[in-house]
């Protein structure tokens, strides 16, 4: 059914790193839940009237509450997609993670308060609810449309890597979690004298509390910047690699300023005999075919390293068995020496771990410097430190 909405509904579909794609996603994703949640509503708050229960107009003010997540996606969809101005010249997209966490705040209120009212329960000893078969019915049918709900959130969500949607999906969860414990304890409720509902309430919103905390943690994570994942730096590095003119690369950074909205720096290297003029020219034509296709802002920088220069290529080869016989990960690049007055500095980057506490780096640091004193006493490292 979804994938049927979403080939009618929207044009170029299968081209989800664009701005605009993205934001149909969204507002398909959005407008179908505020349909779905409205529909629930009016069916409650019928029944609910009809029968005078308390509990089916609750929960017909809950579906209308529901609403909120869909509605913040809407929103947020329309936001992030703001031109980039003077005082946000990176654009809005970050808007789509705050309003995810916004709906993982929702989420974790919300389990926090079926946790408060089922410990009450429990605490109340209160009489089992009476067995209603219309009741059960309809919440039955309630089920079956928020687990369609959470079905498409969730194919939408994978599909443009979207975390509103991703958060909307783990609220339609709670909800067809919180609603068949109604069910439950309606069936059970009738064998048992104590309350049922309160003590399956009592696990199912620890779980609810659970998955939202989970969620506030990956969309904050995602907020504070976290590394570019093995495919991007794959799929960046199979673009750039393919020119014969460049030997390596290192040093990529990914900007993740929203969905859509990545920018990214890296350094290749050149043969310093090489054009500068025509590498200049290859390296503006790289750029724009990474934000062609990758959708990423990407500014290249240019290190020219020594072919032919024997003395670097023997101190190329001995730091490579070094670092290899170490049996540690850590690389370096960017090799290259100058004549000092007296001594002759070999110049390099060393990329370790995060991982490397202080004393190990330091360690490490002071190891390779020895060795190349070692190979030769004229040799003075210079060593800057990169982070893997």
């Amino acid at each position: 059914m979804i994938k049927f909405l979403v080939k009618k509904c929207i044009k170029n579909a299968n081209d989800v790193k664009d701005k605009k794609v993205r934001q149909s996603y969204i507002v398909l994703g959005g407008v179908l839940g505020i349909i779905c949640n409205f529909i629930l509503f009016v069916l409650k708050l019928v029944i609910g009237l009809i029968l005078k229960s308390i509990s089916v107009l609750s929960d017909a003010l809950n579906n209308l509450s529901d609403s909120a997540s869909s509605i913040i996606g809407l929103f947020s969809a329309k936001l992030s997609n703001k031109k980039p101005d003077k005082e946000h010249p990176y654009g809005h997209g970050r808007i789509e993670y705050i309003a995810s966490l916004i709906v993982s705040f929702i989420i974790i209120f919300m389990g926090a308060q079926l946790l408060i009212s089922s410990v009450n329960k429990l605490l109340d000893k209160q009489e089992p609810s009476s067995f209603n078969l219309v009741l059960v019915i309809i919440l039955g049918v309630s089920i079956l449309l928020k687990l369609w709900m959470f079905s498409y959130n969730r194919y939408l969500s994978k599909k443009i890597d979207s975390l509103i949607l991703k958060a909307t999906a783990f609220d339609c969860l709670s909800d067809v979690l919180t609603t068949s414990l109604v069910i439950i304890s309606l069936i059970i409720g009738q064998y048992v004298s104590f309350s049922v509902d309160g003590l399956m309430g009592i696990l199912v919103s620890l779980l609810i509390v659970y998955n939202g905390i989970k969620l506030t943690i990956e969309t904050s994570k995602t907020l504070l910047g976290t590394k570019a994942s093995d495919e991007l730096i794959q799929e960046i590095q199979n673009i750039i690699l393919q020119e014969k003119e460049i030997l390596g690369t290192h040093d990529l950074i990914v900007h993740d300023y929203g969905p859509g909205r990545k920018m990214a720096s890296i350094h290749v290297e050149v043969s310093d005999q090489a054009n500068i003029i025509k590498i200049h020219e290859l390296i503006d034509a790289l750029e724009k075919k990474i934000e062609d296709e990758l959708y990423i802002h990407m500014v290249i920088h240019m290190d020219p390293v020594s072919v032919d220069n024997e003395e670097v290529k023997k101190l190329h080869a001995y730091l490579t068995k070094l670092i290899q016989d170490s049996k540690k990960d850590v690389s370096f690049h960017d090799l290259r020496i100058t004549q000092g007055e007296k001594n002759v500095n070999v110049i390099f980057d060393l990329s370790i771990p995060y991982s490397f506490s202080n004393l190990e780096k330091n360690d490490y640091i002071t190891y390779i410097q020895d060795k190349i004193k070692e190979l030769d006493d004229k040799y003075s490292p210079v060593i800057n430190i990169d982070y893997h």
